[in-house]
């Protein structure tokens, strides 16, 4: 059964703070109305949100507990609760926050998996090297080599590849504007081999203006277009087929760290609010590293 939000003042001035004032995605939105409403939803007994106690949350934590949630969903669910009452302690006085007294899960530190450099090759290769799809456009393998490319030397996330426009390329000065969460927009360097692969795909599909990245109907490309087109070209390589493009972006960020670069400037490239958002990159170099020694040390 779908969920239905109970509209009131509250979650109607903070939907429309997050959308107007924020810029918060259209998914984001979506994520926090279902966690929101799947919360009011828990039980017919709640009282009003400034009425709330940290009771409530522990029943409905165990709740969430009792249908098997994962523990990475129940901490989203939580997170969109967190924002939200911390939006009424801004915006309406809310004394004392009940979320603040509830223990959450924890989480075990997953690694992000990270390609080697020699898979890196074999992907972004493959548009190239492999056959065409029958019927498609004979610009398509340009402009899919054109998109591995991207991701790869800018480490967007998938939306802003997919969000980029023509002026958004800057060849001159070999850098991408970027408009990424929360409408914040940074300057991105691009390598050459990328510049050069959106060059050949403009030439090629005669791509003037507008969005950067078309499908066959020469509309913009969208999230699920590229998964399509990734998985595709996964089929004839060596990489495990669990492979995102995200994952492009883990492998951006970690080979830089392994060439030397420094936290600070990987952070800025992806364009991270919080610098231990970025640290996760470190923990993958240094496993990375111990790897390497203990294979190649004599006395490892």
């Amino acid at each position: 059964m779908k969920l239905r939000p109970r509209p009131d003042r509250y979650t109607t001035e903070f939907f429309r703070c997050l959308e107007v004032e924020r810029g918060v995605s259209p998914r984001t939105l979506l994520n926090y109305r279902h966690a929101l409403a799947k919360f009011r939803a828990s039980s017919d007994n709640l009282p009003g949100w400034l009425d709330l106690k940290p009771d409530d949350f522990r029943r409905y934590l165990m709740k969430l507990a009792a249908e098997g949630l994962a523990k990475p969903t129940v901490r989203l669910h939580f997170a969109a609760l967190r924002t939200f009452f911390r939006f009424l302690s801004e915006r309406f006085s809310l004394k004392d926050n009940p979320l603040k007294q509830v223990q959450l899960p924890k989480l075990g530190r997953k690694l992000p998996f990270v390609l080697t450099p020699n898979q890196i090759d074999e992907l972004l290769g493959a548009p190239i090297r492999i056959p065409k799809e029958k019927q498609a456009p004979v610009w398509m393998p340009q402009r899919d080599a054109a998109i591995l490319e991207l991701f790869y030397s800018s480490g967007l996330r998938l939306a802003e590849l997919t969000g980029l426009n023509v002026a958004d390329v800057d060849p001159y000065s070999e850098s991408v504007r970027v408009l990424g969460k929360g409408r914040k927009e940074r300057v991105v360097p691009v390598g050459a081999p990328a510049l050069t692969a959106i060059q050949h795909y403009r030439h090629a599909a005669k791509i003037e203006a507008g969005p950067l990245f078309v499908n066959k109907a020469r509309k913009r490309m969208g999230s699920t277009a590229v998964w399509s087109l990734l998985k595709r070209y996964l089929r004839h390589t060596s990489i495990p087929q669990e492979v995102s493009p995200h994952k492009l972006r883990h492998s951006f960020a970690t080979h830089l760290l392994d060439a030397g670069a420094d936290l600070r400037s990987v952070q800025s490239l992806l364009g991270h609010a919080s610098l231990s958002t970025t640290q996760i990159y470190t923990h993958v170099s240094i496993e990375r590293l111990r790897s390497a020694y203990d294979e190649a040390h004599p006395r490892a």
